[in-house]
């Protein structure tokens, strides 16, 4: 049926649910075909009811979104008061506290649920709508269920996008944050370092700990695998501060208080083929007495031993790492870089896989439609933790695949189901 013939006589086309409808002269504005091939979004004008329906989709994301949050600040804050009010009383300000350890915990909130959030708001809103009845009458006029739910499609395509920017833009700003407990807001970013091996130089590098703010190693002991005359097989400062590369040196560390070998200040500096990697004072003036320059690729970033920190980098930062020659790459970083590069599709695949639970056709109840949506999630992700334990094993799946495999299997599906839509 041509929706453009709803236009002149539209109260008597709508009869009984002429009343039922809030939104006035809202379906004239709609025309086409309700039953072709889905067109493209400017295709569609966008109406009263588009705008209505939109709103509620977005409030209730909201709200299932500042419901969550609301019950982890609760517990956490109540399982950790004594340390945030001990950090109240030290800053003078209790909200500070809560808005620096809780601020970051959002955005990683958001970034965790954010799909599911927008899959479980799409399921309110259409069992809201189909509750007051308001489904029914648009149906009624031969629009298909496509078309009706086209804009919160598009919002929560949006709202993935929104995560992408969150990931890779917020997040990996706050990565010291979240790796801190409540006691520790305030604290410096210290950390246990983990054993680095730079391949190139032939030098382990290790450590007391790592101040993630400043770039510094406590008391670095530096393992010299290679054929380092006068240096013998271990480097030992007190301290060890990353500096960039400029006119002067290439990247690395500069150690301060050489503690062995003992006569730092009377050897000369060496090197691996045309390349010279241990900076001493006897041939470099910019180096003071007991310090000692080591060249290397091994950014701090790669000697931290918190993986949650890892996991929350950027892609930019991810593909650096893979690319950097100095260290060796397990094949769980291909797979986690991978998994970054596929997951909005795979996030709004997710979304799509949604479509034939909210369409209901057999008019079942809200709260089955839920649990229907539970285990369709539950499936989603035991396929990618299937595929992500294959690729770091490395032994059926290469990393990439593996990472892949998940989009694979539910790209046609979530296409086919969204081609649907736009049939009943």
């Amino acid at each position: 049926m041509k929706l453009s013939r709803l236009g002149g006589n539209r109260r008597q086309k709508w009869g009984p649910y002429a009343a039922v409808l809030p939104w006035g002269r809202v379906f004239s504005d709609i025309q086409g075909d309700a039953f072709s091939t889905p067109p493209a979004m400017s295709a569609y004008p966008v109406t009263k009811i588009d705008r209505y329906i939109l709103v509620l989709f977005l409030r209730t994301a909201l709200i299932c979104f500042c419901s969550i949050a609301g019950i982890f600040v609760v517990f956490h804050a109540f399982s950790h008061m004594e340390d945030l009010l001990r950090q109240g009383q030290q800053q003078g300000s209790l909200i500070t506290v809560f808005i620096r350890c809780y601020g970051p915990y959002m955005l990683l909130l958001f970034d965790m649920t954010g799909a599911i959030i927008t899959l479980m708001a799409f399921l309110f809103t259409v069992g809201w709508l189909r509750r007051t009845g308001e489904l029914t009458a648009i149906l009624s006029a031969g629009i298909s269920h496509g078309r009706i739910f086209q804009p919160i499609v598009y919002a929560s395509l949006t709202i993935i996008l929104v995560q992408l920017a969150n990931r890779e833009l917020l997040l990996p700003n706050y990565r010291d944050s979240l790796s801190f407990k409540a006691k520790k807001v305030f604290a410096d970013g210290e950390e246990p370092i983990s054993l680095q091996k730079d391949y190139m130089n032939q030098v382990s590098l290790d450590g007391d700990g790592l101040d993630v703010k400043t770039n510094l190693i406590h008391r670095p002991n530096f393992r010299l695998d290679g054929d380092y005359p006068g240096f013998g097989e271990i480097l030992v400062a007190d301290t060890a501060q990353w500096l960039e590369a400029d006119t002067k040196h290439d990247a690395g560390y500069l150690l301060n208080d050489v503690e062995f070998p003992v006569a730092i200040d009377e050897l000369e500096s060496v090197g691996l083929e045309d390349r010279v990697i241990l900076f001493t004072p006897k041939d470099f003036p910019w180096l003071q007495k007991g310090q000692c320059f080591f060249a290397t690729a091994v950014h701090p970033e790669l000697l931290r031993d918190n993986k949650e920190a890892k996991s929350r980098a950027s892609v930019a930062a991810l593909i650096s790492r893979m690319r950097n020659p100095a260290i060796f790459n397990p094949p769980s970083l291909e797979v986690m870089l991978h998994e970054r590069m596929v997951r909005v599709p795979l996030d709004f695949g997710l979304i799509l896989l949604g479509l034939p639970i909210v369409i209901n056709r057999h008019g079942r109840a809200l709260f089955f439609m839920v649990g229907v949506a539970m285990f369709t999630v539950l499936g989603f992700f035991v396929v990618k933790t299937i595929g992500t334990t294959l690729g770091s094993n490395g032994i059926w799946l290469s990393p990439s695949m593996a990472a892949w495999l998940p989009l694979i299997v539910v790209a046609p599906i979530a296409y086919v189901r969204y081609r649907e839509s736009h049939l009943v």
